[in-house]
């Protein structure tokens, strides 16, 4: 496992984390048992960062974490997020007393006195224009309940916006072989002000790891059921915003590019991992196998620059005209 620092925390983070939204809720039955397995599996190949929200499974995949330090005593960061508890989730929801209640339930969940990490949770894009909602992140630091604070943004615009909050550390936002746009003025920003990037959504909801086909069918409560079209929550969040007939022709390309030996998957983790301004990649996973595959893909560095360049091209020529212009 290799291992970067987050922007200005001072955490070294495993390259391959943890993302916990599927343990928690909306990608199918959970099972908790498998849940667990899975966990302890990536603290044994030396995961130690993990990928949380307070709405996944409305706090049970903080809840499991919280199970997880109670059973093991090897040390880890936990991220979580807040913001998307409000209904309407609309900008004035984004009260010092909303995020301040919010924060403290996370606190209860994750069983902790101070969050490691506590994201805003892709609000609607005018709250980054609303520096009053980042200084409620300033106190809940100075009292002691926050120790870093990031944004998770949808749009490129929206991180660009909230990278002019100087005690920003992080930003997550989607980033892969279907999503490529961050690295273009995004990436170099943050990089500029050593704010560290977590790139969620690598697989693209599974797209790449090239087992959906025409006839895959999802559970009723999986947002690849429900979300293709923006029903639920940003269109963005399923399989990258990119029609899932044509993701599925890009794949297919994938594979005729592929290397002796190397799986899409490991294709996918890795080209991620060859951009020194993102600090990880956050793959979720419920199973142990997936677990094992991610890490032992993502733990391989970065692509050659010729395969990057094919990657680029075949971006420009089947993806990019729908999906660059929207985030």
């Amino acid at each position: 496992m290799q291992y970067k620092e987050l922007g200005r925390t001072g955490f070294e983070v495993s390259s391959i984390s943890f993302g916990a939204w599927a343990i928690g809720g909306t990608w199918g039955e959970v099972d908790d048992s498998e849940a667990m397995r899975c966990l302890h599996r990536a603290l044994d190949l030396g995961v130690n960062f993990f990928d949380t929200a307070d709405v996944y499974g409305d706090g049970h995949s903080e809840r499991l974490l919280a199970r997880l330090r109670r059973e093991r005593s090897d040390p880890f960061w936990v991220a979580t997020k807040v913001g998307r508890r409000s209904s309407p989730h609309v900008k004035e929801s984004y009260t010092r007393e909303n995020l301040t209640r919010y924060v403290e339930r996370c606190l209860k969940n994750l069983e902790v006195q101070s969050l490691d990490l506590v994201q805003i949770h892709c609000p609607p894009t005018d709250v980054y224009y609303m520096p009053e909602v980042f200084g409620v992140f300033d106190d809940l630091v100075k009292a002691g309940k926050v120790r870093f604070y990031g944004a998770s943004v949808e749009r490129v615009e929206e991180g660009l916006k909230a990278l002019e909050y100087p005690e920003l550390q992080t930003l997550q936002v989607i980033f892969n072989v279907l999503r490529q746009r961050p690295a273009e003025l995004l990436f170099p920003r943050a990089a500029e002000r050593k704010v560290g990037i977590l790139a969620r959504l690598p697989l693209s909801s599974g797209m790449l790891t090239g087992k959906l086909t025409s006839a895959t069918r999802f559970h009723p409560d999986d947002h690849r059921a429900f979300n293709r079209e923006g029903a639920a929550f940003d269109k963005g969040e399923t399989f990258s915003g990119f029609d899932y007939e044509r993701g599925l022709q890009v794949v297919e390309k994938l594979r005729g590019l592929l290397p002796t030996g190397m799986t899409l998957p490991e294709l996918a983790l890795r080209y991620i991992a060859s951009f020194p301004a993102v600090t990880c990649s956050i793959p979720g996973a419920r199973r142990v196998e997936q677990v094992e595959q991610n890490v032992a893909a993502g733990s391989k560095g970065a692509l050659d620059e010729g395969l990057l360049a094919t990657l680029a091209q075949l971006y420009v020529s089947d993806v990019k005209p729908f999906v660059h212009h929207r985030w």
